[in-house]
């Protein structure tokens, strides 16, 4: 007996069981994946911009506070020290800021007029992120998302 496929048709694969992921019980872990899978969302929609979350979470911290220093802003966005000097070399080598020095060690940062100009553009991209976001949770649940991830943020109850 010859076991032939007819040309044009293929043979079905038998559906291979999809695993289940024994840790999507675990709060701390969903919470994990849900922030991976929303700030790879986010990067996606900013690289058009060639931004990335971090760049946008600067921009917005230095336009709410404008001259904050450098080791305050890396204070405030949890960016260790070694990191922040080449994070801060790349947005300044890009136009959008500029540093200031204010005394012997510390240096003011600050938008410049491109640094606004995109800024404006980044808020648009996340404001729209964020619709796109929350539309995912049930409507009766939505008031409670902030609070909820701020109180596990914080350890606040």
């Amino acid at each position: 007996m010859h076991n032939s496929i007819a040309p044009g048709r293929l043979r079905r694969q038998p559906r291979r069981a999809r695993m289940r992921d024994p840790l999507v019980k675990l709060c701390g872990y969903v919470l994990r994946r849900a922030s991976i899978a929303a700030l790879a969302e986010l990067n996606e929609r900013l690289a058009p911009l060639e931004l990335r979350h971090s760049d946008v979470a600067m921009l917005m911290l230095m336009e709410s506070h404008p001259g904050i220093t450098q080791s305050q802003a890396g204070r405030v966005l949890d960016i260790q020290r070694a990191n922040m000097v080449p994070f801060i070399a790349r947005l300044e080598g890009r136009g959008v800021i500029q540093r200031r020095k204010v005394d012997g060690r510390s240096q003011a940062l600050e938008l410049t007029g491109r640094g606004r100009m995109l800024l404006v553009r980044a808020r648009r991209v996340v404001d729209a992120h964020e619709v796109a976001l929350l539309e995912r949770v049930p409507a009766k649940l939505r008031p409670v998302v902030l609070p909820v991830l701020t109180a596990l943020w914080k350890g606040e109850p």
